[in-house]
Order: structure tokens, then sequence, then C-alpha cells
């Protein structure tokens, strides 16, 4: 039996993470992924992208990952536009705001993923097991106990669960968990535009729910995140692409002229999930295995990775104190924290989408005066886009820009 300090489930960008973080000290951690994770990027680009802050950035620095991303297939984007379908409601922000090169990178998923694989193989301190998927796990007071599907067989101090809105760890551990559904579909896709996108991130409100286009590193290519109402959606996809591309061009009104799709297009049903524990001895989870998020800010995958760093400065922590780095007391303080924004992330999402769903003619009026408003107050804009972004609130010290 292999005996490792953590044991971390799910080897995509969240879980990486963490065994990255954790292997700047002296713990052994291993991951297990049912995928290898260096498959290098096709010529056409992956449908599923992210939206990073300059945090996540500087976190992937220290790590030494952003060094290894195809440096050719980043966007930094120095611009965001936000409007109000058919009103005069509008915001815009900008790098200036906050006196930054950008706002932040549009990254694909895989590139990403890739480049913290790459770092993982390089790093003494952790092993990759994949492709795998385990198979049996029981807790014990003193340590986790693992059986993969090829038999072998692990134990661990601590098992992280990094493995998804599904998380076998968090049912197995009998973590218990609240959710709804927002009754939309997200609808991605990859789209070329007549006209440039300027390295600016757009996002309309419609009644049914928020269309952004995320700009990719060529100039006339954006990728696509259209939240609708589930009957909606399931029409869209019903549609040929020429069909598809004239409502998708009337939505958004023209703003990068002709559109043309040239990928698959693919929808995925979004839930709130929440767990309401987030550890318990021997077991903590991180990323989506403790929460799920509505994608209209683009914020999901920057709270997973500082759920990441933060638990792994806490073991980290925990350990130096020689303290017991699997007892759920001991895991608390990160608990507390990441809860509380994670908390903080769904309320937000949640009012946001509330306010800008359906066409009350009050409430139109209400989100068009406001946002018109906040467009004209440079304070309250620069307040937003700092917290956005990561120069402002309460970090894990990996995330801090010490420059």
């Amino acid at each position: 039996m292999q005996s490792y300090d953590v044991v971390v489930i799910g080897g995509g960008v969240v879980g990486l993470t963490v065994a990255l973080t954790l292997a700047t000290s002296e713990l052994n951690v291993a991951v297990i992924d049912a995928q290898v994770g260096d498959t290098a990027l096709g010529v056409t680009p992956q449908l599923r992208v992210s939206t990073f802050t300059l945090a996540t950035q500087t976190v992937m620095q220290k790590l030494g990952a952003w060094q290894l991303l195809d440096q050719a297939r980043l966007c930094a984007y120095q611009h965001m536009s936000v409007w109000d379908q058919d009103s005069f409601a509008n915001i815009g922000f900008s790098h200036d705001d906050v006196q930054q090169s950008y706002l932040g990178h549009v990254v694909e998923n895989q590139n990403l993923r890739r480049a913290l694989w790459l770092c993982a193989q390089q790093s003494a301190k952790i092993t990759l097991i994949a492709p795998n998927k385990v198979n049996k796990m029981v807790f014990g007071q003193q340590e986790s106990f693992l059986t993969l599907d090829d038999d072998t067989m692990l134990s661990a101090r601590l098992v992280v669960g990094a493995d998804g809105a599904n998380s076998m760890v968090r049912q197995n551990a009998n973590l218990p968990l609240t959710f709804w559904d927002y009754e939309h579909h997200s609808i991605v896709a990859t789209i070329k535009t007549q006209f440039p996108h300027e390295n600016t991130a757009r996002q309309v409100f419609t009644p049914h729910g928020p269309l952004a286009f995320l700009p990719l590193w060529d100039e006339h290519h954006c990728s696509i995140v259209w939240s609708q109402q589930e009957p909606i959606a399931k029409a869209l996809l019903s549609l040929d692409n020429d069909a598809f591309a004239k409502a998708l061009m009337a939505t958004f009104d023209m703003r990068l002229g002709i559109c043309e799709v040239v990928s698959e297009r693919q929808s995925f049903p979004l839930k709130m999930r929440y767990a309401r524990q987030w550890v318990t001895d021997r077991v903590a989870l991180v990323g989506d295995a403790a929460h799920t998020i509505h994608p209209l800010a683009g914020q999901g995958a920057n709270l997973g990775i500082m759920d990441a760093v933060a638990l792994a400065e806490q073991v980290i922590k925990i350990s130096e104190q020689g303290k017991d780095i699997g007892l759920g007391k001991n895991l608390r303080p990160y608990e507390r924290w990441r809860k509380t924004e994670a908390v903080k992330m769904i309320a937000t999402m949640e009012s946001f989408k509330r306010l800008f769903d359906g066409a009350n003619p009050v409430q139109k009026l209400v989100r068009d005066i406001g946002l018109s408003a906040m467009n004209h107050l440079p304070k309250a804009k620069q307040n937003i886009v700092r917290h956005a972004i990561g120069l402002s609130g309460e970090l894990p010290a990996l995330a801090m820009d010490k420059k």
C-alpha cells in the first residue's frame, strides 16, 4: 500500500492547484484522475474557456504554470462592456480604471490544465496517478484508505475532493448539499465575427438570460456563453448554424457584425450547489465539489482556484505546527473563510440574475437607471473592478502580488 500525506481526487485545474501549492512544503501528495492532463491543444479553439483574474494569474505565475501556457493562445482583455437589451442601460469597464495593462485573460481550460499537469510532473513531491478511478474509499480515525480501479491501494491523512459538481468524495463523506435549479441551460460555441473584438469582453442581458462574447487570441474569434431558459435553449440548439447565427446576432445587437458558428455547440444545465459542510475528519472539498454558481460573471473558476490555494495554505500551516492535517477541527478556518466567500458570490449572482430576469417595465427602468448611474461614478466603478479582478478583498497569500 502506498501512503501519502494528501491524496487529491480530481486532476483538473483546481485539484492540480491544491497539489502544487502543497508541494511548496514537505508534504507528499498524490493526484488521481480518470484522464491524463498533458493533452496538447488542437488547432481550433477549445469550447470551454474561463476568464482568469489578476489574482489567479499571480497564483499561476508563482506556481510556475503561467510560464508553461501556450502564450499564443491567451487573450488579455482590456475592456468590458455590459448592456441591457432594448434599453439605454450600459456600463463599461477599462484597464485604465485600475491602472493595469489589462483586466484579465481569457484562457482555454485545457491550456491551463496542461500547464499545471506539466508542473506537477516536474515536482518530486507530487505523484500523478492517471488514468485511474477510485472504486472505494474508507475514512478511518487516523487515515483514509482508497482502492483504485486497477486494485491499487492508497492511504492518506487527508483526502481532498476536487472531483467536480457530482463529487464522489462529497457523497462518500456524507457531506450535505443545498442546491436549486437556475432553470437555465448555458450554450457554448466558438464564433467568427466580422469586426475585431478589440480585446473587449461583452455581455448583454436579455429577458430570458445573458449572452457573453469572450475574446479569443484571434481578433475575429470569440467564445460565447449564452444562458437561456431551458425551452429557449433547446429551441436554439435545434436550429442549423445559419439560423442560430441570425438569432445570435439579433440578440447581440450586431455589435461585432456578421457572426459565423465555427464549432460544434454544446449546452449544460445550470444549477446552484452549495455544500453545507466542506470539511470533516480526513476530508476537505474545493471548487465545484463544494459549490457551483451561475456563469454570468465568469467567476466560478477563480473562486475554485482561491479555494484550492486557501486549503493548501491552511494544511501547510497545520503541518508546520505539528498538528494532524486531517482533523476537521484543524481545517475549520479554511471552511469558514471560503464558505463565506462562496456565499457572497452565490448571493451576488442570484441578485444579478433576478434583477435582469424578465421584462417587467418597472424593474427594467430601475436597472437601466442604476446601470447608467454607476457608469458615471468613477470611484464606484474602480472599486467594483478592483474586487472583480482580485486586486482587493481577502486573498490567500499566494494570490497577493508583492512586487
